[in-house]
């Protein structure tokens, strides 16, 4: 054989692996999220807002609180840690309660603690028991001629609406059926003649019912256009001795469970 008829090798090319590497990056360019210009400004200008709205409450929260006075602010405080205390106290007792209820010793008295603390709460708010606690004394005398008996009536609902919850005036206490009339020149009050002055002990939050009474055009402003006297005194303790024993009901009965 003449070396004229020997064909020379081709060396091997790596043709193969390229093609296969070229052909996994267009699939990964195919897959990858692409955005039109128009998605990205919207996103954009979603991103631009939601920082604006946060730097704007972050400025009206702060230009709020720079307004307030030091005095204003140290109170502001207080309330903040006064709330936090008692949301600390009420947490404790209800994990108190809680466990208690889980012991199978304690359940029993558990139950008969709640049903004792049920029946007095029921027994001050019906009248059946006396209760002490912050309030306040209201002293309403007669003017140049006797105050009717609506003048009283209004007294009492107000006192009811500011959240009293427990009032006696001249030794009797008044509960939900109380009511005014008025008979031969006086006051009758629950079916028994009461006289000025009038004397009140109600039990409920000192500075709410104080200022409920005061309002223009409230009871005691009333009371004042009619020619008679009214002077509210606020106290930390008061006691309302009077108590009413309820009769049995006409009519109503339990509905059968």
């Amino acid at each position: 054989m003449s070396v004229d008829d020997e064909t020379p090798e081709t060396p091997e090319t790596p043709e193969a692996p390229e093609r296969q590497v070229s052909g996994w990056r267009r699939l990964a360019r195919l897959l990858r999220p692409r955005g039109t210009r128009s998605e990205l400004l919207t996103g954009l200008l979603c991103l631009l807002l939601g920082f604006a709205l946060a730097v704007q409450v972050g400025q009206s929260t702060g230009d709020q609180l720079s307004g307030l006075r030091q005095d204003e602010l140290v109170r502001l405080l207080d309330e903040v840690t006064q709330r936090a205390d008692q949301l600390d106290a009420e947490v404790s007792d209800l994990e108190e309660i809680r466990d208690d209820l889980r012991s199978a010793d304690g359940r029993d008295q558990a139950a008969r603690d709640l049903a004792r603390q049920r029946a007095e709460q029921e027994g001050i708010l019906s009248g059946r028991l006396p209760a002490q606690g912050p309030g306040v004394q209201i002293h309403v005398a007669d003017g140049a001629r006797p105050l009717e008996a609506q003048v009283l009536f209004n007294l009492l609902e107000e006192l009811r609406n500011a959240g009293a919850e427990a009032i006696e005036m001249n030794g009797v206490r008044l509960v939900t059926t109380s009511y005014f009339v008025d008979s031969g020149g006086g006051v009758v009050l629950d079916g028994a003649a009461v006289a000025s002055p009038y004397e009140w002990t109600v039990i409920g939050d000192p500075q709410t019912i104080d200022r409920a009474l005061e309002i223009p055009g409230g009871a005691l402003p009333r009371v004042r256009d009619e020619g008679g006297e009214a002077v509210t005194t606020v106290s930390d303790q008061v006691t309302v001795d009077a108590v009413r024993i309820p009769g049995e009901p006409e009519h109503a009965e339990p509905e059968d469970g």
